[in-house]
């Protein structure tokens, strides 16, 4: 279901919920696929400073979050790397930047301290986007080209923004072989970043009755767990039980600019979506979309880099570090493989005295993953510390607020 942010209302969201709680159900044949022979097992033990009584289970989102926000650039243009990146990541954004079509792709040229959430544990984390892209596109000339470099792309990659199959060509026309315009983007990335893409973005465009249908088909074909479509499940799923994320088909809802350059007001109505669904009692994901961050309203499916930059600050200033710390700003592949792992793990504890003996079963976790992340919700009015092996990389905030606790996993 496709929902074009001008119908969406607050009073409505109660409703998408719903409706997408009965996409969301609890089965997933990636389940029947997993080797139970290839599953482990880790564990430690919580050290609590007073007999108190301890509950432990997978926290709905990573750091006990309430909002998970995922924001994908579509088309791979240069203006992520000179406006976006730096923007959130902190840095220099590019002044004024004439591209090869005469479009401005750049900033205001200003310095950004970059945009923050944090863990919960002392530490802050920048904002981080995904990038859909084509890699017959990216290319390293002219200077003042349009699309990204393998060099951008793989520093935004290092810093955590993920990449996500955009087809090799971006071809929607009559006649595209759909199967090559996967599999070669896929081999593209492979040979250029070495890493293996999982999730398509479908290409827009003129194109078949229905083209659309056919990249979803290929790219599930081909090994990747979720498309981003015209329709499908979303932009707001429900994730506080089961979610069946095997072949999910989402749909994409776009952020762009207006014509009014003298105000806010455009921007003011996104985020006023935002502001709704952070209301409702249980966690949620949200999705959304654009294709440039320059100052050029790129193609006219763009945000102008000032409404860009007012939206993300925005979005900061209320839910990141600097407002009430509940979202976690992250790209589609980062929810979905939390999500995936939550919903497989199963977590055991013993507690004697002052001392809980924690066990967690591990399913066979797809080689593609790129995280493989665990937060585990702690309620327990007692402080605590944590004894394991130094093969675990684990993180707790048991000497402050005592409510959570983070793992890593190889």
């Amino acid at each position: 279901m496709k929902i074009p942010h001008s119908q969406i209302k607050p009073f409505l969201f109660t409703f998408v919920l719903l409706i997408n709680s009965a996409f969301l159900c609890f089965g997933n044949d990636l389940n029947s696929k997993i080797d139970s022979s290839k599953t482990k097992t880790i564990s430690f033990t919580i050290k609590l400073k007073s007999e108190n009584k301890v509950t432990i289970k997978p926290a709905t989102l990573k750091f006990n979050k309430h909002l998970a926000y995922s924001f994908t650039l579509d088309d791979g243009y240069r203006s992520a790397y000179l406006t976006a990146f730096p923007l959130l990541n902190g840095g220099k954004i590019s002044n004024s930047s004439i591209n090869e079509w005469k479009i401005d792709q750049g900033g205001d040229g200003t310095v950004s301290e970059g945009l923050f959430y944090s863990d919960g544990m002392g530490n802050k984390i920048p904002f981080k986007l995904a990038l859909a892209i084509n890699g017959g596109s990216i290319r390293d000339l002219p200077e003042n080209r349009g699309h990204l470099s393998w060099s951008e792309v793989k520093e935004m990659y290092n810093a955590g923004w993920d990449i996500l199959n955009h087809g090799f060509h971006h071809a929607t026309k009559h006649g595209t072989n759909y199967k090559a315009e996967v599999t070669e983007n896929t081999t593209s990335i492979q040979q250029n970043l070495d890493f293996t893409m999982s999730h398509f973005v479908v290409p827009g465009g003129e194109g078949d009755e229905k083209y659309y249908f056919e990249y979803e088909k290929e790219a599930l074909n081909n090994r990747h767990f979720s498309v981003a479509s015209y329709y499908g499940v979303g932009p707001v799923f429900k994730v506080d039980s089961k979610v069946d994320l095997d072949k999910m088909i989402s749909a994409r809802t776009f952020v762009q600019s207006s014509k009014d350059t003298t105000s806010f007001r455009t921007m003011d109505k996104y985020s006023k979506t935002i502001d709704s669904i952070v209301k409702q009692k249980d966690p949620v994901w949200f999705n959304e979309f654009t294709h440039g961050t320059g100052n050029t309203n790129l193609w006219n499916l763009s945000m102008r880099f000032p409404d860009f930059k007012y939206y993300m600050t925005t979005l900061a200033n209320k839910y990141g570090l600097k407002g009430n710390d509940s979202i976690w700003m992250a790209p589609w592949q980062e929810v979905y493989e939390y999500i995936w792992l939550r919903d497989r793990i199963k977590v055991n504890f013993q507690h004697k005295n002052k001392e809980v003996t924690v066990t967690i079963q591990l399913p066979e976790i797809p080689e593609t993953f790129r995280n493989r992340d665990i937060s585990l919700n702690i309620e327990t009015p007692s402080k605590f510390e944590i004894e394991s092996n130094k093969d675990l990389k684990i993180k707790d905030d048991g000497k402050t607020t005592h409510k959570q606790i983070f793992i890593q996993l190889k």
